[in-house]
């Protein structure tokens, strides 16, 4: 490889310069191009929204999970249930009440946990994915 000094000498060289600066200024230019075009791709190409709804017919509990990568974010995606205890939901401490995985009906997918036999607070929850986001529904009383 050439020294850094070399190659600043020879850039200088008005000969060589003249020649070796466009070519130099294109290569510059290309590079910073594609540095922008992978960068768009990689975003393009970041996690889907997912959006999951939960509802109660009594204690049965269930609901949708909607998301524009249908196949990949919304079908056979894990559920979570859990009961909460604050005002807040905070996944992290509350207790998983029950799951269940989606399946695809239409724009959409759904899952459905049965009677739970349980009154409270809930809310459902469709963890991160690859390609897909996490989201968590509404609370709900039963």
């Amino acid at each position: 490889m050439t020294p850094i000094p070399t190659v600043i000498r020879w850039l200088d060289n008005e000969a060589k310069g003249r020649i070796l600066k466009p070519k130099l200024l294109l290569i510059v230019a290309l590079a910073v191009c594609g540095a922008v075009a992978l960068t768009s791709i990689a975003s393009a190409g970041g996690r889907a929204k997912t959006r999951v709804t939960i509802q109660a017919e009594g204690t049965d509990i269930f609901g949708k999970v909607f998301s524009p990568r249908l196949h990949k974010c919304a079908d056979n995606r894990k559920i979570k249930v859990y009961r909460q205890r604050g005002q807040e939901q905070n996944p992290g401490t509350e207790d998983v009440v029950a799951r269940d995985t989606s399946e695809l009906n239409g724009d959409h997918g759904e899952w459905a946990t049965g009677n739970l036999g349980l009154h409270g607070k809930f809310y459902a929850r469709a963890g991160r994915i690859p390609g897909c986001r996490a989201d968590s529904s509404r609370t709900i009383q039963v």
